[in-house]
C-alpha cells in the first residue's frame, strides 16, 4: 500500500497548507480590530507565491534532468513573490 495515495489524505495536507497561512498572515487582525481581509487575503496569496518557487527551487537542486529551467522558474516566481511584498506594503 501506498502511503498518501489516499485523496482525503492529499485534500488534508492543502487544507493545512490553507489555514497555516492564513494564520500566519494574521487573519486574528481584523477579527478583533473588524477591519477588512484585504490585507490577509493578499498576505496567504503572497506566502503561496512564494512557496511555488520555493519547491521549484528545491527541484532545480533534486531533478536528474531540466535543473536549469526548475532554477529559473523558481528564482522568477520567487521575485513575484518578492515584488508582490513590496506592493503591498506600498514601495513601488
Amino acid at each position: 500500500m501506498q502511503l498518501g495515495g489516499s485523496k482525503i489524505l492529499t485534500g488534508a495536507k492543502y487544507i493545512y497548507l490553507i489555514v497555516f497561512f492564513a494564520l500566519l498572515s494574521g487573519v486574528f487582525y481584523p477579527v478583533i480590530t473588524h477591519s477588512n481581509w484585504d490585507n490577509v487575503i493578499l498576505g496567504t496569496v503572497i506566502l503561496f507565491v512564494g512557496l511555488a518557487g520555493a519547491v521549484s527551487l528545491y527541484k532545480a537542486g533534486t531533478a536528474e534532468r531540466h535543473k536549469k529551467p526548475y532554477l529559473i522558474i523558481g528564482l522568477a516566481i520567487t521575485a513575484i513573490a518578492l515584488f508582490l511584498i513590496y506592493a503591498a506594503i506600498g514601495k513601488v
